[in-house]
């Protein structure tokens, strides 16, 4: 039979697929080769410092803007930075 030379041919496309995904899975995961944090890296846990204070109190939403916003001034918001080598 002359359909059987063929055969392979049409093997080869999904078999060449599942290899290039396999390659290109195993290169850009490596699982087998990755930084295990968990298990490889300690942490040593502190008690946390600081302190709590109350500046204001809102109650409802009133008022449509917070106050001391900068959102119009745009100049004070965003400033050039200047080179000293220049």
């Amino acid at each position: 039979m002359s359909d059987d030379g063929g055969l392979w041919l049409l093997a080869l496309g999904p078999a060449g697929a599942t290899s290039l995904y396999w390659f290109l899975y195993r290169y850009y995961r490596n699982t087998d080769k990755s930084h295990a944090f968990e298990r490889e890296t300690a942490v040593d846990a502190k008690p946390v410092t600081g302190s709590d204070q109350k500046v204001d109190e809102v109650k409802g939403t009133r008022e449509t803007r917070i106050r001391g916003d900068n959102v119009s001034a745009y100049r004070e918001r965003v400033r050039r930075i200047r080179s000293d080598s220049s």
